[in-house]
């Protein structure tokens, strides 16, 4: 019989080894040992049909015996209970010491039940999922699952639903790239799972090895390893010291947002009431300027002048030291972002989606986190150039864009067949002429507002890792903008301006400034 039908069947027998096994090492060694035995006595088969379930019980008598070898020879792991918890006030309560002791008690638990306690907490897979993966059947699942949970009860008696308790956090990129997270995901769904979730966490105020990580999050030292690697791969982490790993991107816990809310209100105070004054009168000099509109109410777009205000400024007049995002695995340059706040602080943040549209000659930008404004999604570059054609030329040839654009609510058709763009637009020209009223008005405020600001950036920015010092400094320079949302905030709250339009969006085309 051909040797070739023996190498359709390599993954297959690795798979196996590895269900069987308790390391990437033993599922090598496992898998070469059945794959030599079967090559050796392959000439002894003659009956082709046969030569599957003949390969499994050669595999099968294989595993036996290696699992008796092994049974001499493999070490055992010895898991002690954490007794110093990362952000013990912050994120764990009294009953940290019972759910380290549950780890360890996971972790020892026997390979059949320790699999399925890993994949349905840590991966998140159902047990329909889990079934497929380990090859058997889903009522089996199910057993061992209920088992493995009565086994850890015996063990504390306390044991619920959210005992094993994974972190959980939220990731996210800033930076630049292509994705539309469906036929190219963003670079965060490929680290997004529980277990690199808790890998992350733990590695993120000090570096650990896989066998530390083993150890604190109650799964085997190969679940680890498989996650370290991809973790490393996607640029995640990096190795610090030899066997050591150190998440390379911030993660933001309750202490940042609770340093925020605790300075940013009075660090404001002295200045915000001339800021709000100062706004006003940009606003007014703004409406004079001739551009396209869009039809917003004066209201609505004296938020917008806000926004261009603070990004001006920053740009122009608050240089900090500025490492530029380094190009990433896939060519693209950006930045992960994890958060893990709980929404009991308070953060200042104004978040924006940008469209760079290199296919055309306007950009597009959508603002959220202002109070009373809606959420708008990222739109495509065809819809872009279209409400750039039927803006400046009133028509497109483009008519099946048009029609999604319409659809989409991009551009409105009215009774009369003509063609409305509801985001307003901005030459190059009229930016510039914007910015020249900024600089009338605002720049008497600059100097104060910088000093206002100055100490509390800089005491924020000691509470992130050395190591992500560049991270600190790109988020740190983010707040000189963020804290526009205070001001508005405070504004709204005593009245000083207008509330937006209900369902408006505050959004805007740019031409591309070259």
């Amino acid at each position: 019989m051909d040797l070739s039908i023996i190498e359709k069947y390599v993954d297959k027998v690795y798979g196996y080894a590895i269900n069987r096994t308790y390391s990437r090492e033993e599922a090598d060694e496992l898998s070469q040992e059945i794959l030599f035995t079967a090559v050796r006595e392959l000439p002894k088969i003659r009956d082709e049909s046969k030569f599957e379930p003949w390969l499994w019980g050669i595999a099968n008598n294989v595993t036996k015996s290696f699992r008796r070898s092994m049974g001499k020879q493999r070490e055992l792991y010895s898991y002690s209970i954490i007794t110093d918890p990362i952000y013990e006030d912050e994120v764990f309560d009294d009953n940290e010491e019972t759910y380290a002791y549950l780890r360890e008690k996971i972790a020892m638990l026997s390979r059949i039940y320790r699999d399925i306690i890993v994949l349905y907490y840590y991966k998140g897979l159902s047990t329909k999922q889990i079934a497929k993966e380990l090859n058997i059947p889903e009522g089996t699942v199910t057993w061992r699952l209920s088992e493995a949970r009565k086994k850890l009860k015996k063990e504390c008696t306390e044991m619920h639903e959210t005992a094993l308790r994974p972190i959980k956090m939220n990731i996210d990129i800033y930076g630049s790239g292509v994705y539309d997270d469906i036929m190219v995901p963003f670079p965060s769904k490929y680290i997004n799972d529980a277990l690199s979730q808790n890998i992350l966490y733990y590695c993120y105020e000090k570096s650990a090895s896989v066998e530390e990580l083993a150890k604190i999050i109650g799964v085997p030292a190969y679940f680890i390893e498989d996650r370290v690697e991809n973790l490393l791969k996607r640029e995640a982490i990096r190795e610090e010291t030899k066997g050591k790993y150190r998440t390379d991107f911030v993660i933001l816990t309750d202490k940042y947002a609770n340093f925020l809310e605790e300075n940013t209100e009075k660090t404001l105070m002295p200045i915000r009431d001339k800021i709000i004054e100062t706004l006003k009168k940009i606003a007014d000099e703004a409406d004079k300027i001739d551009f396209y509109k869009a039809g917003k109410d004066k209201k609505d777009l004296f938020y917008l002048y806000g926004i261009f205000v603070f990004t001006y400024s920053t740009n122009r007049y608050w240089k900090l030291p500025w490492s530029e995002l380094e190009t990433k695995y896939d060519g693209y340059k950006w930045e992960y972002v994890g958060n893990m706040e709980t929404g009991e602080h308070k953060r200042p943040e104004l978040k924006f989606i940008y469209t760079p549209n290199g296919k055309g000659n306007y950009t597009y930008t959508s603002y959220f986190g202002l109070n009373g404004f809606s959420f708008r999604e990222r739109i495509q570059n065809k819809y872009i150039n279209v409400c750039e054609d039927i803006i400046f030329k009133g028509h497109t040839n483009d008519e099946y864009s048009l029609a999604e654009a319409i659809q989409l609510g991009y551009i409105i058709k009215k009774e009369d067949g003509s063609l409305f763009v509801t985001i307003p637009c901005f030459t190059t020209a009229q930016i510039k002429e914007f910015n020249k009223i900024i600089e009338n008005h605002w720049k008497p405020l600059i100097q104060e507002y910088k000093e206002a600001i100055t100490e509390f950036i800089n005491e924020y920015k000691k509470l992130f890792p050395k190591h992500l010092e560049d991270d600190a400094y790109r988020l740190s320079v983010n707040l000189y903008i963020d804290l526009y949302t205070e001001i508005i905030s405070y504004a709204q709250k005593n009245n000083l301006i207008e509330m937006p339009t209900e369902n408006s969006y505050c959004d805007v085309l740019r031409e591309h400034w070259y």
